[in-house]
């Protein structure tokens, strides 16, 4: 008997059924050890030796894995394919004490029979070179973390935390919104002509040009400057002065990577990175779509040939390529050997599998199959029109000079290709037939105010692209990061879902900034990821890297206790609130929460309130509907020391987990 070990209970269901009576598959349930979560856990005098442990709640299923392998006469791991995964496997062989020569590890890219056959056909031993670049990443990050937030708890406020990449990320949404909040707005107006051809149809051209000079889009500051415009042009003829088509050809997008599924699903569907990886997670495992955590770009060769086949039989031969296109993909430290994010089957349409998927993963998975097959169709081929109008005022017809110039642009569509199936957002603009020289009618002139507006927040899909774009985190890290800064109340999304930082966030940030600038530096951040992709390539060891960040971070962690004074980080407003208690004048204080009252005489009086404008119960800084997402959020949270439902409340510093069965647990 063969005991194959993966990671999840789906993916075990999902493989069982292709295999037989010989292969008994079981599930780890994730990881089986991990570094202990009250103390450091890294031995820094020894090399940074890593001390693991198992964690409570994997014990009980690690002693049945235990119990089966020794029954078993081979033991297969079979964990996803990334660095993780590889951790994993290496994790499971040192829990179980396997022995190397009858423990094989496999991997694949998709869970169907024939890669699941293929990959056991094909077994080979873990990956050290990549366990140690989970490793080292995994020490870097509890370095940080377990050094700097104790440091953050005294200089700060208690319960925060900072880490390698989330800190960098809080950043770039702090300098965001001063970016947005020092951003001055300017007017400036437009003008633009309905006009018609020789049989009367109506179209549209804007000014373009001002004495042959293409206007700037702020060139026309104010209503006054328009209105001028505008009436120089009164009783102006408008002549077609230059026309020019031009076939085009759209090329279809790429196959998704990571980070272009993430970005696309938050824009077209509204998805958070967080919710676009669990549910891509849950379509890999039931076998529907190939491994989500790639920055590939390849289609392995059955993919090509079966989408070539399908487009060719369902839609027709123009719509097929003879050729397959293929992608090179341009990020530094991409893994060739894995692929893009592509349906498992070509022909299996969504419309094919309604009734097999709940809704959201339906949407993410018409997406995935729609960008796939979209890769390997003809480009779409569009008729582009522009077309210059002259209007020569009154006093120019003597002169012959030509003061103003509108255009009208068009676009039609002449074959959709790969539209057919990835209907991208285009404007369809068809223009009336014109000719050159040839004289318009003016039905219609308007002026219309406009203001410059600020960047906007980042989405979820446009932070993702900022930290690929510095090179930082890697596909497996985007989402968890988002998801780590808005868990731990440094960002928070606004009433359009896109990410806002909170009180908190701007104090901690400006004091890593000043004080700890490597640990947010983000060409410092890229560097140390490209560091670790060459421990995964096995051109460096691990722990020069992690000496050479830790030594000099420590040494002046240690120099900022000692240098910093709270006060200077966190400066205390004045309010015209009273102390009920004491008659002292409170004072307006930043907590990990947001702002709070607190009472000036403090220690001697440690009176705190809420700031006017708190909830209705005078509780922290969380209103009602907040409270409504996070029991939404935390509705399935079990407590780990009783097993009973824990439940949001509200304190004075904000909301917080609690057993429900309290007070015989008081587990919060």
């Amino acid at each position: 008997m063969k005991l194959i070990i993966v990671e999840s209970p789906t993916k075990a269901k999902t493989i069982a059924k292709f295999l037989g009576s010989d292969f008994n598959v079981e599930s780890s349930f994730g990881h089986v050890r991990d570094l202990p979560v009250s103390k450091m856990g890294i031995d820094i005098e020894h090399d940074f030796e890593p001390k693991y442990v198992v964690p409570v709640k994997a014990k009980k299923n690690l002693k049945i894995l235990q119990a089966l392998a020794k029954k078993s006469d081979k033991i297969v791991l079979a964990t996803d394919e990334d660095r993780e995964g590889e951790a994993i496997a290496w994790h499971l062989a040192e829990a179980l004490k396997a022995d190397p020569k009858d423990t094989d590890r496999i991997v694949f890219h998709e869970i169907t029979k024939s890669a699941i056959l293929e990959a056991l056909e094909h077994p080979r031993k873990i990956n050290i070179k990549l366990v140690n670049a989970q490793q080292a990443r995994r020490i870097l990050d509890r370095l940080v973390g377990y050094e700097l937030s104790p440091f953050l708890w005294k200089k700060v406020a208690k319960g925060l935390s900072a880490g390698r990449v989330q800190s960098v990320a809080v950043r770039l949404i702090v300098e965001r919104e001063r970016e947005i909040k020092k951003f001055i707005t300017e007017e400036y107006w437009s003008i633009s002509a309905i006009l018609q051809n020789a049989k009367k149809l109506p179209f549209l051209a804007r000014l373009n040009k001002i004495n042959n000079k293409t206007i700037d889009k702020l060139e026309i500051k104010n209503e006054e400057e328009a209105t001028k415009i505008i009436t120089a042009l009164n009783g102006a003829e408008y002549i077609v002065a230059d026309l020019e088509k031009k076939q085009t050809k759209k090329q279809p997008p790429k196959p998704f990577t990571t980070s272009s599924l993430q970005q696309t699903a938050n824009r077209w569907l509204g998805f958070s990175a967080k919710q676009t990886m669990m549910i891509a997670q849950q379509l890999y495992e039931m076998g529907f779509i190939t491994y989500m955590r790639t920055d590939s770009l390849n289609l392995a060769d059955k993919f090509l040939s079966e989408a070539a086949e399908y487009l060719t039989a369902s839609l027709g031969a123009n719509y097929a390529l003879k050729t397959p296109r293929r992608f090179k993909t341009k990020s530094k430290g991409a893994q060739e050997a894995h692929e893009a994010i592509r349906p498992a089957e070509a022909s299996r349409s969504p419309e094919s599998i309604t009734e097999d998927l709940n809704p959201n993963q339906n949407k993410l998975y018409k997406l995935i199959w729609q960008r796939a097959l979209a890769s390997q169709m003809s480009e779409a081929i569009v008729d582009a029109t522009v077309v210059d109008i002259d209007a020569i005022s009154p006093a120019a017809k003597g002169s012959g000079e030509i003061k103003y110039q509108f255009r009208a642009n068009g676009q039609i569509l002449k074959f959709d290709g790969y539209l057919k199936i990835y209907p991208e957002t285009s404007q369809e603009i068809e223009l009336p037939e014109l000719k050159i020289k040839e004289k318009l009618a003016l039905e219609k002139i308007k002026k219309e105010q406009h203001f410059t507006k600020p960047p906007a927040r980042y989405s979820d899909a446009g932070l993702v692209k900022e930290l690929e774009k510095y090179g930082i985190g890697r596909p497996s890290t985007y989402a968890p990061t988002i998801a780590t800064i808005i868990d731990r109340n440094y960002i928070q999304r606004d009433e359009h879902k896109r990410l806002e930082p909170t009180d908190i966030a701007f104090v901690v940030n400006d004091l890593l900034v000043e004080h700890f600038p490597k640990i947010v530096d983000y060409q410092f951040t890229a560097k140390l990821e490209n560091d670790l992709d060459s421990v995964a390539q096995g051109e460096v060891e691990w722990q020069p890297i992690i000496k050479e960040f830790y030594e000099p971070f420590h040494a002046n962690l240690e120099n900022k206790y000692e240098a910093i004074n709270k006060k200077d980080i966190m400066p205390e407003e004045k309010s015209t609130e009273v102390c009920d208690k004491c008659g002292a004048p409170m004072i307006i204080k930043t907590g990990r929460y947001g702002k709070f009252l607190a009472c000036s005489a403090f220690p001697e009086c440690k009176n705190i309130k809420s700031l006017p404008g708190a909830d209705k119960n005078g509780n922290g800084q969380a209103d009602s509907k907040e409270i409504e997402e996070l029991k939404e959020k935390y509705k399935a949270e079990i407590c780990e020391k009783c097993g009973s439902a824990m439940a949001i409340k509200v304190g004075k510093f904000g909301p917080f987990l609690a057993c429900s069965a309290y007070p015989k647990c008081k587990n919060l």
